[in-house]
C-alpha cells in the first residue's frame, strides 16, 4: 500500500468512526434495509463514482474506472443488522427496538466507505477498475449476495475480497486461510399435526408433543451415526414450540433448526436423512408432519492463489507476525456465493482488545469491537488494490 494512501486513510480515521456510529445508532434488518442504502448510496455520489441503486433488490454497487488498462476488482461489505435488543451503554446505542448491529456489518460498511474515499481521487493513476460491492441481508439466508450476483454485480469482475472484523482476533492481527473456512449454511422447519384433546385422554389425542420430542431425539443421531466420522457436521435444533395448557395435549407444534456442513455430499444425506425421520415419526405416531427445507449458503472456500496473495501483502501492511490462519468456522457467509463465481479470499481482522467491552461474541446483545479495526480493514483493502492494480 502506497505511504499516500495509508496517510489519507488514517486522517479520515474519526470520519470512518462517525459513518460506523451512525449505522450502528440507526440498524435495519435483512430484506429491510433503506436509510442504511441510502445513505451509503449518498457518501458514494458524493466522491463522484458511477453508483447503482437496488442492486439484486437493496444492494449498492459503485464503480472506480481507471484511466489505464488492468484488472477489475471487487471489495465487498454488508451492511444488515439482527433482530437483537442492544445492551450496550455507548452514546451511539441502537435507536431501532429490537434491532442491533452485532456483528459488525456496520464497520464493515464503513471501512469500505473509507477506502472508496482514499480511492476516488486514484482515477488517472488506476491499471484497473473497483468495483465496490455494499451488500444487504449477508445475515438471512437465502441472503443479499445470490441476488446482487443474479443482477449482475460480478460482471467483468476478476477477483473479489471481503473483510470481516472478528471480536475472538486480537486488534492487530489478520486470519488469513486458504480452502474451506467456513461451512454451508441450511435451515429447516417441520410442522407437526397432530390431534389436541384432554391431558387425561391421551388415547382420544394425537400428541403433537410426543411425536416432536421424538423427532428431537432421532435427529441427534444422524450426525453420531449417520455421517462418516471424518467429515464434519451439525445439526441443531433451537426451536421447538408447542402447548398453551399443563392439562391440555397439543394439536400442533414447530420444530425448527440449522445443518452445518462442508462436504456437498454429506449436506445432501443429512437432508435426506432428516425426511426420512420425519416419515418414521408420522408411521409411528400417526401425527402428519410436513418439512420445509431451506438450502442456505454453500460452503465459504478461499482460492489458494488470492490466498497467498493476501497473506503477502497483509505481512506487510501489517507486520510478519499480524498474520495467523484461523481453524475452520461451522459460521456460514454468503460471501460464499461470490467465491463460487469468481477467484477471491474471505479474511477475519481482529477487533479484540484487553477491553471487556470488545470480548463478547458476534450476535450478543453487548457486541462491540475496538474501532482501530477499521482501519486494518481499511489498508488491507488498500494493499489489495495497489497489488493488482
Amino acid at each position: 500500500m502506497s505511504v499516500t494512501h495509508e496517510t489519507k486513510l488514517e486522517s479520515m480515521f474519526w470520519k470512518i468512526v462517525e459513518w460506523r456510529r451512525h449505522l450502528h445508532t440507526y440498524p435495519e434488518l435483512s430484506f429491510h434495509e433503506v436509510e442504511t442504502p441510502a445513505f451509503i448510496a449518498q457518501k458514494l455520489e458524493e466522491l463522484g463514482l458511477e453508483v447503482k441503486k437496488g442492486v439484486g433488490g437493496r444492494g449498492v454497487v459503485a464503480y472506480l474506472r481507471g484511466e489505464n488498462a488492468g484488472p477489475t476488482i471487487a471489495l465487498r461489505a454488508d451492511f444488515d443488522a439482527l433482530p437483537i435488543e442492544e445492551e450496550n451503554n455507548i452514546d451511539f446505542k441502537s435507536k431501532n427496538p429490537g434491532v442491533m448491529h452485532a456483528c459488525g456489518h456496520d464497520g464493515h460498511a464503513a471501512a469500505l466507505l473509507g477506502v472508496a474515499t482514499v480511492l476516488a481521487e486514484t482515477k488517472e493513476t488506476l491499471n484497473g477498475t473497483i468495483v465496490f460491492l455494499f451488500q444487504h441481508a449477508e445475515e438471512k439466508p437465502p441472503g443479499g449476495a445470490r441476488e446482487m450476483i443474479a443482477d449482475g454485480c460480478l460482471e467483468g469482475v476478476d477477483y473479489v475480497f471481503g473483510a470481516h472484523v472478528a471480536s475472538d482476533i486480537p486488534l492487530g492481527q489478520v486470519s488469513v486461510t486458504s480452502g474451506s473456512i467456513m461451512a454451508a449454511v441450511d435451515a429447516f422447519t417441520i410442522q407437526i399435526q397432530g390431534k389436541g384433546g384432554h391431558g387425561a385422554r391421551p388415547h382420544n389425542t394425537i400428541d403433537s408433543i410426543v411425536a416432536g420430542s421424538q423427532l428431537v431425539s432421532n435427529l441427534q443421531q444422524i450426525v453420531s451415526r449417520r455421517v462418516n466420522p471424518v467429515d464434519t457436521a451439525v445439526v441443531t435444533v433451537g426451536v421447538f414450540q408447542a402447548g398453551t395448557a399443563f392439562n391440555v395435549i397439543a394439536d400442533t407444534a414447530t420444530i425448527e433448526g440449522t445443518v452445518r456442513t462442508f462436504n456437498k455430499q454429506t449436506r445432501t444425506d443429512i437432508e435426506e436423512e432428516i425426511r426420512s425421520i420425519v416419515r418414521g415419526v408420522e408411521q409411528s405416531t400417526h401425527a402428519t408432519c410436513s418439512v420445509d427445507y431451506l438450502n442456505g449458503y454453500p460452503p465459504l472456500v478461499n482460492y489458494e492463489h488470492e490466498t497467498d496473495v493476501l497473506r503477502e501483502v497483509a505481512e506487510k501492511t501489517l507486520g510478519h507476525d499480524a498474520v495467523i490462519s484461523m481453524p475452520a468456522s461451522l459460521g456460514g457467509e454468503d460471501f460464499a456465493f461470490y467465491l463460487e463465481e469468481r477467484p477471491g479470499n474471505f479474511f477475519h481482522v481482529g477487533g479484540r482488545t484487553d477491553d471487556e467491552n470488545t470480548q463478547y461474541p458476534h450476535h450478543h446483545p453487548r457486541f462491540n469491537f475496538d474501532e482501530q479495526a477499521l482501519l486494518n480493514i481499511g489498508k488491507l483493502f488498500l494493499a489489495i488494490v495497489d497489488k493488482y492494480l
